[in-house]
């Protein structure tokens, strides 16, 4: 018995280092995430990387992914939908960074060459270090160029936040638990939940009527346009 229990223990010795080294040497890994706004088109809109379909069903319109483990380094992203232009775009996954996409479309006036169409477009936002505990960050990409955001707060004041369109708009999150208020150009939206610290990231985006329409996801950094 002895003798097994010194073999066991050599083995366990041996293993270690080696699981140990195995770790070290993994690939780094970066994550995408994608906010689908696709509005133009039929169906659903499809995300290929590095020519890889990600979901075979594809992604209905106000849809959102959690992030996407990739190997660190560049990948070659591509958006599609029937009845739209294909938009595409390279992304440089840093290791422990999440890459947010947010995919959406543009109607491109007529030329000598081609009729108006609409076009995918996508929007980049990359991470940057956390500077407070708790954020509430407006991204557009609706038609509009201005949407008024107004945020309630738990003392019952609003703080009024302009945001431009594909641009980033930024205000403190004056609220520790529960459900934020907030209005769209004066139009009541669904509240925001809120729960421990982060970034509370809220993308304005145009729904088939040309309607501004939002959704929210969690983040554990700041974004920034990339």
């Amino acid at each position: 018995m002895k003798t097994i229990f010194n073999i066991l223990l050599i083995l366990h010795s041996s293993l270690c280092p080696m699981l140990a080294q195995k770790d070290e040497n993994a690939a780094p890994t970066g994550f995408i995430r994608v906010v689908n706004a696709v509005a133009a088109g039929t169906g659903p809109a499809f995300l290929l990387v590095d020519g890889e379909d990600m979901r075979t069903s594809g992604y209905k319109l106000g849809d959102a992914t959690g992030g996407m483990g990739m190997k660190a380094g560049s990948h070659k992203v591509l958006i599609k939908r029937e009845g739209v232009k294909e938009g595409s775009t390279t992304v440089v996954l840093d290791k422990d960074q999440t890459v947010t996409l947010i995919p959406f479309t543009e109607k491109v006036p007529a030329t000598d060459q081609d009729p108006a169409h609409f076009e995918i477009r996508i929007l980049r936002l990359k991470q940057r270090q956390v500077e407070t505990a708790r954020l509430a960050t407006f991204v557009s990409v609706s038609a509009n160029p201005e949407v008024k955001v107004e945020l309630g707060s738990e003392d019952g004041k609003a703080a009024t936040v302009f945001v431009k369109r594909l641009a980033i708009a930024e205000t403190p999150l004056n609220y520790t638990q529960g459900y934020a208020p907030a209005k769209i150009n004066g139009a009541p939206i669904k509240p925001i939940p809120i729960g421990g610290a982060g970034n509370y990231v809220v993308v304005l985006y145009d729904d088939t009527e040309g309607k501004v329409q939002s959704l929210y996801f969690r983040d554990f950094k700041f974004l920034s346009a990339d």
